[in-house]
């Protein structure tokens, strides 16, 4: 039987990196847990590259040194983007107008992944949601 996988939301992923409490008790569990499979998604790192460019991000190296390393540190797995995933997106509504987020629900429906996320509009879609 293989452990339950939950795909984070960029700045849930940002937040458990910084032990933030913004993060909910519940998704630093199931992120802590060994029990379960976490994955940060390729469109996240991408989200946060842009943002790091940009000057709105704030990261304590760059995001090529900075995202590997914390992932490895807490064991979280790399999600790339595939083709199944990007062609899914002509289907979903549009209650949320951020790409990144977009590109995250058509990872997590594809893959059946329940998204770690405080995002309100996320939970909008035939995806589960965890906060």
């Amino acid at each position: 039987m293989t452990n339950p996988a939950y795909l984070l939301d960029t700045c849930t992923f940002l937040w458990y990196c910084i032990d933030s409490p913004s993060l909910s008790t519940q998704a630093r569990q199931r992120i802590r847990s060994p029990e379960h499979d976490i994955y940060l998604s390729s469109v996240s790192s991408w989200e946060i590259s842009v943002k790091y460019r940009l000057g709105r991000l704030r990261l304590p190296l760059s995001p090529e040194r900075y995202i590997p390393a914390i992932r490895d540190t807490h064991h979280i797995h790399s999600l790339s983007l595939d083709e199944e995933a990007t062609l899914y997106l002509p289907k979903l509504p549009d209650y949320h107008r951020d790409p990144f987020d977009r590109m995250l629900v058509c990872q997590g429906i594809v893959t059946g992944m329940e998204i770690l996320t405080p995002d309100d509009a996320i939970s909008q879609y035939p995806i589960k949601t965890l906060w």
